[in-house]
């Protein structure tokens, strides 16, 4: 994370503390860090245009110098924050146990075992596995000094904590290497039997879900099972599963102290619930997710805002509120922004309301001010992002009425990704690119009840409410042509028949 970056993330509130905190840093009162920093945060000028603001006389070295005193000065002032704020009981709970041990190797035993049963209590209130695991140690090892001690009822305790850390551990493990699938999914686009994988991970590392489990183990579980359904484009599957796992996390000790957890878990699903098409309820955990978000003064907004809004603006949409999700689409374009997916995300999305409105004119237009390569785009957004922006494009292009720069882009696309997407098992975009093409040819015989009964053999279909809403919308603007329908209506039409069954 770059200096821009942190410092857009800070709250209002971390503002005006680094502030005060670089005033009362500084020794003279010509230093320029107070004003760089507050240049950087109102977020008006260009890097180049501060530069030339603080140093008119262009002194660029002085200039990169002033940027790494800043950034230094951050990172102390984040640190102590962090630790202030995030540690409290961590902190606690070491103390106690460095007394506590030097307490009882001094011999001075009611104090040390008091410190430690105090540790106790709260490294098992806030789930802190390691720590408990060295305070049963130095219970153990001094319990022939307290005769309150019960040694085998200690022993038992010290076996159930040291079951529970080893847990966490190995979870983050399978985290970590389903991370790592995905990206070599994603980004690279290889093909992998993702849910076989999945299994045989948490096989190897003998993971059982119970709800001793921490507030972050818990999350994690939850994660996996989201990163499943988007590889498998079926959120059906795992709606209940999630559902089932937050009435565990909202009772959790440790919701409040794992809020970052948290704030992810109410987005994965709030987007499960918009993707099987429950917008109602979708929004129901937006609105816990804005909640949380504003709590802490604000300290996650950077992270998660764009995310919410992302999602919060697709609910609108297929709710019947296209103009208020536009409206607040272009408004949140016209400012600036640090999270560069968050963005890109919210400029697709607006190009396909406009689409889905057919506004196809101003649609296109914004489509065209996405002027990077693929290659950029993949290593960005991932393959998943870039094909549905293609389809985009190519829609709008058969809308246009450009034959010559369709036929190329259909072409490069069927080049670039015809493989990649038979071998995951969607042979059906292609298909779908097929009638596309077949309409373009002749628009006449979209309406004929060959064309009807060619669409209907064409497809695997897998049922309305299982069906992904995307698909669904690619597959209305088929069939917006096939019955001489508005797009967006038939759209909506779809989608309440799948929310019928």
């Amino acid at each position: 994370m770059n200096l821009n970056a942190i410092i857009s993330s800070l709250s209002v509130d971390d503002y005006t503390r680094f502030t005060t905190y670089l005033h009362k840093k500084n020794r003279r009162t010509d230093v320029k860090n107070v004003q760089l920093f507050k240049l950087i945060y109102a977020n008006e000028l260009s890097s180049e245009a501060i530069f030339r603001t603080i140093y008119p006389t262009g002194k660029r070295d002085a200039y990169h110098a002033l940027r790494k005193r800043l950034y230094d000065s951050l990172i102390d002032f984040l640190a102590a924050l962090n630790l202030e704020e995030e540690n409290s009981e961590k902190i606690a709970v070491i103390k106690y146990i460095l007394v506590a041990r030097s307490f009882l190797q001094q011999q001075e035993f009611a104090s040390g075992f008091k410190l430690l049963h105090k540790a106790t209590l709260i490294a098992k209130e806030y789930q802190l596995y390691p720590y408990l695991n060295e305070i049963y140690h130095l219970r153990i090892q001094f319990a022939h000094e307290n005769k309150k001690e019960n040694l085998e009822k200690l022993i038992l305790e010290f076996n159930k904590n040291r079951a529970l850390a080893s847990l966490e551990e190995e979870l983050n493990i399978v985290y970590a290497k389903i991370r790592a699938i995905v990206y070599q999914i994603n980004i690279k686009g290889e093909v992998i039997d993702f849910q076989k994988i999945v299994l045989k991970i948490l096989h190897e590392q003998q993971i059982t879900i119970n709800d001793t489990l921490s507030f972050k183990s818990l999350y994690q579980l939850l994660t996996i099972a989201s990163i499943s359904a988007f590889v498998s484009n079926d959120y059906l599957q795992v709606e209940s599963f999630m559902l089932e796992m937050y009435t565990l996390l909202k009772e959790h000790p440790n919701k409040e102290k794992g809020r970052f957890y948290h704030l992810h878990v109410l987005y994965m699903i709030a987007n499960t619930l918009f993707r099987t098409k429950q917008f109602e309820k979708s929004m129901r955990f937006l609105k816990l997710m804005d909640h949380e978000i504003l709590k802490n003064k604000r300290k996650y907004e950077g992270v998660f805002r764009l995310k919410y809004e992302l999602l919060y603006t697709f609910n609108l949409n297929y709710m019947n509120q296209q103009d208020e999700a536009i409206e607040r689409l272009e408004l949140l374009l016209k400012k600036k922004h640090n999270d560069t997916i968050g963005v890109l995300d919210l400029h697709l999305s607006l190009v396909v309301c406009y689409f889905q409105k057919e506004a196809i004119k101003a649609s296109y237009r914004l489509l065209t001010k996405l002027y990077h390569t693929d290659k950029w785009y993949i290593e960005k957004m991932g393959k998943e992002w870039v094909i549905k922006k293609n389809l985009v494009e190519i829609l709008l292009l058969v809308e246009l009425d450009n034959f010559d720069v369709f036929e190329n882009r259909l072409s490069r696309f069927k080049r670039q990704y015809g493989s990649y997407l038979k071998e995951i098992g969607q042979e059906r975009v292609l298909t779908f690119l097929k009638y596309v093409n077949l309409f373009y040819d002749n628009p006449k015989e979209a309406t004929s009840q060959h064309f009807f009964h060619n669409i209907e053999n064409a497809f695997e279909w897998i049922g309305a409410k299982q069906e992904d809403i995307f698909v669904m919308s690619f597959y209305a603007w088929l069939k917006s042509k096939m019955v001489k329908k508005p797009i967006f209506e038939v759209t909506l039409s779809l989608i309440a028949q799948a929310q019928e069954l």
